[in-house]
């Protein structure tokens, strides 16, 4: 098969955006440093109120990290500082989107009500494992189901086929949300499928993130899917404006089927993926299929999105089934969502997992930018005795983001965590894994954008065989890898420890 070379052509409108909005920031620091030389009444004032703004910002709830962050930007450049914090800052959601997901949110949630039974019969079982549940029903606002199967896939090339079967089999409707969904093979055996379901009356409708699509879609990439039938969005549209509100991304990988098989994980429609022209050697991606009730919890999460990017409402209670074969485990989908400042389902549940372990936690994340609150969760069940084995990717996909998952390294190794890095290529897969009984598997990155600041979602499992198919697969992977040991990583050169501790110092921004 022949290697296609990857693409470096960047549309015109990504060039002229990014170049006015660094010509807006330039403005900014032009008039504070035009205030501060003439030492103006306007400055002191603008003073006085930055030390307001980061009394502000450290009496609010939030991240410590992340604030401390701001308020080192704001006492360095306070004009600059303060204003891009009103524009970006405190995990803002743009003011209309916010509106529109508050209103459809509750137009929707009615069909997510909680069966007492379930839930009853998961306390019954284990009553550890029903608590984590308990949290992300509260936290996310998204039910625990039984009557799920859950098929378990890694890597990519072993998912895709899966995928094209089901969406064969579709006969009423096809939902897809994906951050990147480009041309290439992968798209194109995709959109042979959806162009003839389409045609053949098969309702398909498709979100995709501009930010993460746009710079290899091509020219009437959209305009030619609405011609043949398909019904397509753009989340949060690239604009020539300071208020890009980039933090705010649509990084979810949903695909619904007739409300009865649902997919997630960590695969965009990239042909990366699945192993054709990777960029950064071998790709290693993970996602699940689901076939039952828990469908129900990604149909009415689609729905929420497009009315809110369309305002269309649609009546998501047709898209729903009621009635699905009697099956073992339990499985309760979950999103996040930077509207909900006080609740943070994604980090909760990984936190909830390493707390309630009683033999081991496998993790596998493409980053490990983490704050002190999961520093210390992960540190603390390694210290109690639970075996914490972490894989990442040995071969980076962000120059700038790599040495800070690499800065996390040495204190999580004194604590007695078990660090491997993946050396054939890069690791994409975001799994937990934990004693032969819960697992996680979705969008969610062991970082701060994922926790914080995108559209993100996952599944949480307990009881299915999918559990001890991750643990398997963990095991499988750690053969392909390099484990870091800690007197080794301690000698590492002092210029490297000084660029990882510089970069790890803006990791709330990451």
């Amino acid at each position: 098969m022949k290697i296609r070379k990857k693409s470096t052509s960047i549309p015109n409108r990504i060039i002229v955006a990014g170049l006015l909005v660094l010509l807006q920031i330039g403005f900014f620091i032009l008039v504070e440093m035009t205030m501060s030389s003439a030492a103006t009444v306007l400055y002191r004032a603008f003073e006085i109120l930055a030390l307001v703004l980061i009394f502000m910002i450290i009496n609010t709830r939030g991240n410590p990290d992340y604030k401390m962050a701001w308020v080192i930007f704001i006492i360095l450049s306070p004009f600059v500082g303060g204003v891009l914090f009103f524009l970006w800052g405190n995990g803002r959601v743009k003011p209309i989107l916010k509106k529109r997901l508050a209103a459809f949110r509750k137009h929707y949630r009615r069909l997510l009500t909680q069966n007492r039974e379930v839930s009853e019969y998961l306390e019954q079982q284990d009553i550890l494992h029903a608590r984590q549940s308990q949290f992300l029903y509260r936290e996310s606002g998204y039910p625990v189901y039984t009557d799920t199967k859950v098929e378990f896939y890694a890597p990519g090339e072993d998912f895709f086929p899966r995928m094209l079967e089901e969406l064969e089999n579709a006969e009423k409707y096809i939902f897809m949300e994906y951050f990147i969904l480009v041309k290439g093979e992968m798209w194109s055996k995709i959109h042979e499928i959806l162009k003839r379901k389409a045609a053949a009356g098969v309702e398909v409708r498709i979100i995709f993130d501009d930010f993460g699509s746009i710079t290899r879609q091509g020219r009437n990439f959209v305009k030619k899917l609405r011609s043949e039938g398909i019904k397509v969005l753009a989340f949060n549209k690239i604009r020539a404006s300071v208020d890009l509100l980039l933090n705010n991304r649509d990084h979810r990988k949903i695909c619904v089927v007739d409300g009865y098989v649902s997919m997630t994980g960590g695969m965009n429609i990239a042909d990366e993926y699945i192993n054709i022209n990777s960029p950064h050697g071998y790709w290693l991606d993970s996602s699940v299929i689901l076939k039952g009730a828990a469908t129900t919890s990604f149909v009415v999460a689609f729905c929420e999105m497009w009315s809110s990017i369309s305002r269309e409402k649609m009546n998501a209670a047709k898209y729903v089934i009621r009635e699905f074969p009697k099956c073992g485990g339990f499985v309760q989908p979950y999103m996040e969502n930077p509207l909900d400042t006080d609740h943070y389902p994604a980090e909760g549940i990984y936190r909830q997992i390493l707390g309630t372990a009683k033999d081991y936690v496998y993790i596998m994340t493409p980053y490990l930018i983490l704050d002190n609150t999961m520093i210390a969760a992960v540190t603390s069940a390694a210290k109690a005795g639970i075996d914490v084995r972490i894989i990442t990717p040995k071969k980076k996909d962000k120059w700038y983001v790599h040495p800070v998952t690499r800065f996390n390294y040495e204190e999580l190794l004194e604590a007695g965590v078990r660090i491997f890095e993946f050396t054939p290529g890069f690791i994409h897969s975001k799994v937990f894994v934990s004693d032969d009984a819960v697992a996680t598997c979705g969008t969610v990155n062991m970082d701060y954008r994922s926790f914080y600041f995108h559209f993100e979602c996952g599944a949480w499992m307990c009881g299915t065989d999918a559990v001890t198919d991750m643990r398997d697969h963990f095991f499988d992977v750690q053969e392909h890898c390099e484990e870091i040991l800690l007197e080794t990583w301690k000698k590492r050169p002092w210029y490297r420890k000084f660029g990882q501790a510089l970069l790890n110092t803006f990791a709330p921004f990451m």
